[in-house]
């Protein structure tokens, strides 16, 4: 027996240190593996972006696609151009901040209505599909004769994009609490508000969390089209969009609409960080992967 445990531990003892030898190589081949294939990915785009100009389209309809180091020479690396595409995002982002806000404590604000009574809910929620559903475009001009065509109407069109997700959420979320600790809170005499806020509020939160990333990623697309049809005032980079496209300025339009997507996917990254952030480890939505 003696012996047969002598013989057992090295064994084990090898095979640990063999885990422990192993973990760093895996964790560089995962690290490897992350960026190698998107890196991939984007070379692969860039070679198809180059075949469609050069072998598909024909000299004289170059310029509905134009190569890609055209676009970085003639726009991205042009301060003459790029400059007014900077100036006209910093609107954008003013208005998408602004409207984020807004939609974030509206959301939250009807989320929670609705979970106070059913009555409240069954009379807010329709109103709240209808603002989902209804085409944005469709009732843009009704926002514009009702209030002007400046920053509050893009203001405007970027909560009624962005607030469904977060309302829908936070109901959810709230909705969705362990009734085992809704009896315990009830056994402990808390108030309503004791309850909202130590319970309801902090188990929906990966709930709330994941409406707010989504209505990050919407605003954006709110304050684009509220520049493209509301230009009173600043410019912003949704009104160089429809001024390049009527110009055929395609390098620029392109560069204008690579600036606009790296916004987008900044804004959207930042609150995906800040979700993993405030929910931590005991969700799996703050898990890291």
């Amino acid at each position: 027996m003696t012996q047969s445990l002598t013989v057992r531990m090295p064994r084990v003892r090898i095979a640990r240190e063999n885990v422990r030898s192993s973990a760093p190589a895996k964790k560089s081949a995962r690290a490897a593996v992350s960026i190698g294939v998107p890196v991939a990915s984007f070379v692969v785009a860039i070679l198809a972006w180059y075949a469609v100009t050069y072998l598909i389209l024909a000299p004289e309809r170059r310029f509905l696609l134009p190569a890609p180091h055209r676009v970085l020479t003639q726009s991205l690396a042009d301060w003459s151009h790029l400059g007014p595409m900077l100036e006209a995002l910093a609107v954008t982002a003013r208005v998408t901040a602004f409207g984020f806000v807004i939609a974030v404590l509206f959301g939250l604000a009807v989320g929670i209505l609705m979970n106070q009574a059913r009555w409240i809910e069954r009379a807010v929620y329709p109103y709240a599909v209808v603002l989902q559903v209804i085409p944005i475009l469709a009732i843009v001009p009704l926002i514009g004769l009702w209030f002007g065509y400046g920053m509050v109407a893009r203001i405007i069109v970027c909560v009624m994009i962005a607030a469904f997700p977060i309302i829908t959420n936070t109901h959810f979320g709230l909705q969705s609490v362990d009734r085992g600790l809704h009896e315990l809170f009830t056994l402990g005499r808390a108030s309503k508000v004791q309850r909202l806020v130590k319970l309801e509020m902090r188990a929906a939160l990966p709930a709330i969390m994941a409406g707010i990333r989504t209505a990050a990623g919407l605003v954006v697309v709110g304050a684009i089209i509220g520049d493209m049809f509301f230009a009173k005032g600043q410019p912003g980079i949704g009104t160089l969009l429809d001024v390049y496209r009527s110009r055929l300025q395609s390098e620029d339009l392109i560069a204008a609409i690579a600036i606009a997507s790296a916004f987008g996917i900044a804004v959207f990254s930042l609150f995906g960080i800040l979700s993993r952030a405030l929910v931590g480890n005991w969700h799996a939505s703050g898990a890291r992967s």
